[in-house]
């Protein structure tokens, strides 16, 4: 630090290093980990990252129903729904102490 307590440039690199560092590792697990949605009792569920993409639906035979097609549509956009929320909450939790980290530094978003 320099004299009244301002730390030097140099020490404030190493510290956005540091921070971009774990940003990137905690974007890579978000990436790998998995969260599932579901509606209608589990007759519908969505598979997606911890990043938000979306990588599987499953639906139940007793979920489909020729005559009701508009039913099903509805279950299968509330799934979605269901795992975006939880891909959210992973990212809040991962994230979350890195932006809390970053809003010292005055970086727009975090």
């Amino acid at each position: 630090m320099r004299p009244g307590g301002q730390p030097d440039m140099q020490q404030l690199m190493k510290q956005a290093q540091k921070m971009q560092q774990q940003l990137a590792a905690a974007q890579e697990e978000l990436a790998q980990a998995e969260v599932t949605g579901s509606a209608g009792g589990g007759m519908v569920t969505a598979t997606m990252t911890g990043s938000g993409e979306l990588t599987a639906i499953a639906i139940s035979p007793q979920a489909v129903d020729p005559d009701d097609v508009e039913t099903l549509q509805d279950l299968v956009v509330a799934a979605v729904r269901d795992a975006n929320r939880a891909a959210g909450e992973l990212t809040q939790q991962t994230m979350g102490p890195l932006a809390g980290g970053m809003g010292g530094m005055g970086l727009p978003g975090f």
